[in-house]
């Protein structure tokens, strides 16, 4: 028999760092998630991942109160700001650039989100990291 879904979270969580602590903690507590077995779950299957890169995790949990987890990749805001070594985007996208990154560059994190993106081929992912990109204000170059 299968087991009864009782709801979602959507949660962003530090790769390595996650612990239970504000904001992990008490967002699977009030769900009746056990905070531990997360803490510790998730920490193992992101070990091979950036430590400290943001990875949004999908967890679902059950009426026996255990859960399963998705762990997606990171934003391409990440990467983007990554490739380009910035801090941050545009305070004025369109206007301001804030940096700059390669179409290779674009390649590899369109090749590294690939699983995540609504894209048939890697040149229609590539079109949705630029639009990522322009929108923080960073040029693509050549």
């Amino acid at each position: 028999m299968a087991k009864k879904v009782i709801g979602q979270l959507k949660l962003q969580v530090a790769a390595g760092k996650a612990n239970p602590s504000p904001p992990v903690g008490p967002a699977l507590g009030q769900r009746g998630i056990n905070i531990m077995q997360f803490c510790k779950d998730f920490n193992a299957k992101t070990a091979d991942m950036e430590p400290g890169a943001p990875c949004p995790t999908i967890i679902t949990y059950y009426q026996d109160k255990s859960f399963t987890m998705e762990i997606k990749t990171s934003p391409a805001s990440y990467f983007l700001k990554k490739a380009a070594k910035l801090k941050s985007g545009s305070k004025t996208p369109g206007r301001a650039t804030a940096g700059t990154v390669t179409v290779k560059q674009v390649r590899e994190i369109a090749e590294a989100k690939m699983k995540d993106l609504n894209a048939n081929d890697i040149e229609a992912a590539m079109q949705i990291i630029l639009g990522s990109a322009r929108s923080m204000g960073i040029e693509v170059k050549g």
